[in-house]
């Protein structure tokens, strides 16, 4: 997968410092990844809940922070939406960000 935007993941951990080490390790996973449809990431990340239009929602550190992604498994693009705490993710709707 081409991941866009890891300046968000970089922007984030810079001010949540305990989240480098498992946004870095995500991002190296995810990057390598080729996944075809929702199945093969749940069959990864069994606690990454699967949305509409692409969407999927990981759980960072413990669910501590969420990560919103949109992908395009025809292409092989995954887009980060959104990531941030657990309060801040209850007051988005992860359909439209």
């Amino acid at each position: 997968m081409r991941i866009i935007a890891k300046k968000a993941l970089r922007e984030f951990w810079e001010k949540h410092p305990d989240s480098e080490e498992q946004l870095a390790s995500w991002y190296k996973e995810s990057s390598k990844a080729e996944w075809e449809n929702p199945n093969e990431i749940k069959n990864q990340h069994a606690s990454a809940s699967i949305l509409k239009n692409g969407r999927v929602v990981f759980n960072i550190c413990g669910n501590k922070y969420r990560l919103i992604t949109d992908i395009n498994y025809k292409r092989k693009w995954m887009f980060i939406r959104f990531v941030g705490t657990h309060k801040e993710y209850d007051k988005i709707d992860a359909n439209t960000i």
